[in-house]
This record gives structure tokens, C-alpha cells and sequence, in this order.
């Protein structure tokens, strides 16, 4: 038989055994109950509420059998925190086979439409040409994607560099003003495809003509631009070769020149000059504050494929039209929202909430700027030239 105090002490140990499992069960429980999740998950466009188990975006999309490529786009990345009532948004990545500049590629890309993958291909396909419409579901047919570069053109003794998106060297030519006469020759085909830092020579044809129309060539310059995302370059105006019919005195021997000096100059068509402006801001550099317009806008934006080197112009072109303000209305055209929609009723296509939701006003915005302008740094480089997009 114990002592009094035995029984006590055994009693006192059984008290803390059994706090210790209620504890343990407890804790146990609420961290079941926090990895628990309720959310949205789209993949490739295909939107499930669903609910789930984890503590990341990994983890989630694990639990629900989605397995995800190093080369797919996860937004939110796979190691950041999932959190109750968020999206999740999988795009997930393919090889297409196009034309680019004349040649055939074949690039893996998350990318579903023709103007996703202008965006995947970044700063080079600011401005492209392409052979299908932007909003065209990509695999539909065979497509052609001519890319900003710049062409030297050697001509009348001056050599011009053209920067243009122009597929082919008849384009290039004519982009910059340059007319070939009768008999006139170039050292590239005309329809051959034009590429980045090529030389095409024009050879003018032998003329006893004492009158001839030939080129002035424009100067090129470039500006460097802190509102426009590192690696990113805008022709803010396009170079045009100017043009003057020169008149010589010419002198013949039997039938053949043998000396030609000026007389008289008068220029018909003066140049414009080419005006590029580099970006040298840098897009890691951005932050946001959390649950803001402009997070959201962040969001929405990756979510089609537009990093921050695209959301440095969204943030710049939206600052400047409504300064992200989800009730900004201009007084005089009546424009609406964050994306200044004009009218503001444009918007009812992405919610019947249009005047008060930001997340219904800023998807509408992506999307008409993506069919318009392939891409934000597009939008705010036709903003930055006319005042407007």
C-alpha cells in the first residue's frame, strides 16, 4: 500500500501525461486545420474552386495530382506560401514550331495566342510583324513573326542604319524612303528576309542624264530612357532618307562620259531623322505594396505571361492615366477606371461590378491592351509617341 504521498505523486504524473497528449493532439489539429486550404486553381484556362492540403504552392498543386515542368509558368511560384482564397494559376509549356526573321525555330513556351508569344520572346518582338492576327490560339496555322532590327543601307554614298520591323529588304527600302529606279540593283534580293545587322548595297544605274534624283541620308540617334524597362528598345520616330535632284555638267568624247561635276542642288524632301529610346530602368527593382491595385495588377499581368520588365510600362501607362485609382474619371471625355475606358461601360464585359471592382477593371484592361498592342511596353510606347493608347 502507498503512502498518502506516493498516491498523490502518481496521480499528479498522470494528470501531466494525459496534458501533454491532449497538447500534442491540439497542436496537431490546428496545424491540420492551417494547411487546409480553399482555392482557385486554373490551369491553362481551365478554373476548379477545389480544396487542398499544404503549406506552399507546391504542395497544393501536389496534393491535387498536378505535376508541373521546370518550364511551365506557376503563379504564385511553386515555393511561396498558398494562402486561403487565393489563385493559382498553371500555364503549362509546349514546343512550337515558327518562322522568325526567315528562320525556322522550334521554342518551348507557355504561351496559348500569338500575342503571349511575342511577349515570351521579350524586348526583341517590341513592335513585330506578324503573319496572323495577336489574338490568334497559336498552332492554328504556320506563323511568321518579322522582329524590330536594324538594317544598313548603303546608298548614294552614305550608309544609313534602318531600324524597322519590315520582313523583307523591299520593306526595309521602302520604310526609309528609298526609291529604286529603273535598272537600279541590290545586293540582297528584295524579297529575301531582312535580317538584324545586315548590309544591302544599292547599285544605281549608269545614266547620261544630267538631271538625277538621289538619297540624303537621315542621322540616328538614341536616348536612354529610365521609364522604359532595361533591354528594351522604342522607335519613337522612324528615319526618312530625304531626297534632291542634283543636276550635273556632263562631258562626253566620242559618244562616252568621261566627267560629271555639279551644278546646282535643290532638295525636294528634307530627312527625318531616327529617334530611338533605350531602357535602362531596372525591372528587379520594382516592389509593390501587398493587396494594393497595383499588386493585383502585378498578378493579372504574370498570370499571362508578363514579367516586371512588362508590368515597369503597366505601372508607368496606368500611373499616368488614373494613378491605379479604381473610381478616376476624367471630366471632359468621360474615360473610366484604372485603364481609363472610354466610355467606362466597355468594361461590363469582364463583370457586371466594372465600377467599383479593380480586379474586373484591370482584366479588361490586359485584354485590350494585349489585342491592340501585344503587350503593355507596347501600350506605353504608343502612349509615350501620341499621348494616348
Amino acid at each position: 500500500m502507498l503512502a498518502p504521498d506516493g498516491t498523490m505523486r502518481r496521480r499528479v504524473t498522470r494528470l501531466v501525461a494525459q496534458g501533454v497528449v491532449v497538447a500534442s493532439i491540439v497542436g496537431a489539429t490546428s496545424a491540420f486545420a492551417t494547411m487546409h486550404k480553399s482555392l482557385v486553381i486554373d490551369v491553362d484556362g481551365e478554373v476548379r474552386s477545389v480544396s487542398a492540403y499544404g503549406r506552399t504552392v507546391g504542395e497544393v498543386l501536389d496534393y491535387r495530382d498536378i505535376s508541373v515542368d521546370p518550364a511551365d509558368l506557376v503563379e504564385p511560384a511553386a515555393s511561396e506560401a498558398a494562402r486561403n482564397g487565393s489563385t493559382i494559376v498553371v500555364r503549362t509549356s509546349r514546343d512550337v514550331t515558327l518562322e522568325i526573321d526567315g528562320q525556322v525555330q522550334t521554342i518551348t513556351t507557355t504561351a496559348r495566342t500569338v500575342g503571349e508569344l511575342l511577349t515570351a520572346l521579350g524586348p526583341r518582338a517590341e513592335g513585330a510583324v506578324t503573319s496572323a492576327s495577336r489574338s490568334e490560339v497559336l498552332g492554328r496555322g504556320e506563323l511568321r513573326v518579322s522582329t524590330l532590327k536594324t538594317v544598313h543601307v548603303a546608298v548614294d554614298g552614305a550608309v544609313m542604319p534602318i531600324t524597322t520591323a519590315e520582313p523583307v529588304v523591299r520593306g526595309v527600302l521602302s520604310h526609309a524612303g528609298i526609291v529604286l529606279g529603273e535598272g537600279d540593283d541590290t545586293s540582297a534580293p528584295l524579297d529575301a528576309a531582312a535580317v538584324d545587322g545586315m548590309l544591302v548595297l544599292v547599285s544605281r544605274a549608269s545614266t547620261a542624264s544630267d538631271k538625277v534624283t538621289e538619297v540624303l541620308p537621315f542621322d540616328s540617334q538614341e536616348i536612354e530612357d529610365p521609364s522604359l524597362p532595361r533591354g528594351h528598345r522604342v522607335v519613337e520616330t522612324s528615319g526618312l532618307a530625304g531626297e534632291a535632284v542634283t543636276t550635273y555638267a556632263v562631258r562626253t568624247l566620242e559618244g562616252a562620259e568621261v566627267s560629271r561635276e555639279v551644278v546646282a542642288r535643290v532638295v525636294t524632301r528634307e530627312p527625318r531623322d531616327e529617334v530611338i529610346r533605350i531602357g535602362t530602368f531596372n525591372p528587379s527593382s520594382v516592389s509593390v505594396d501587398p493587396g494594393s491595385a497595383r499588386a493585383l495588377g502585378r498578378s493579372l499581368a504574370a498570370q499571362r505571361g508578363w514579367g516586371d520588365d512588362q508590368f515597369v510600362c503597366l505601372d508607368n501607362l496606368w500611373t499616368k492615366e488614373s494613378n491605379w485609382r479604381v473610381n478616376a474619371e476624367n471630366p471632359s471625355s468621360g474615360a473610366y477606371g484604372i485603364p481609363q475606358s472610354l466610355p467606362g461601360t466597355k468594361m461590363a464585359s469582364a463583370g457586371a461590378d466594372w465600377r467599383t471592382n479593380p480586379a474586373t477593371q484591370i482584366t479588361w484592361g490586359l485584354g485590350y491592351i494585349e489585342g491592340r498592342y501585344g503587350s503593355p511596353c507596347g501600350a506605353w510606347g504608343h502612349s509615350r509617341e501620341v499621348g494616348w493608347y
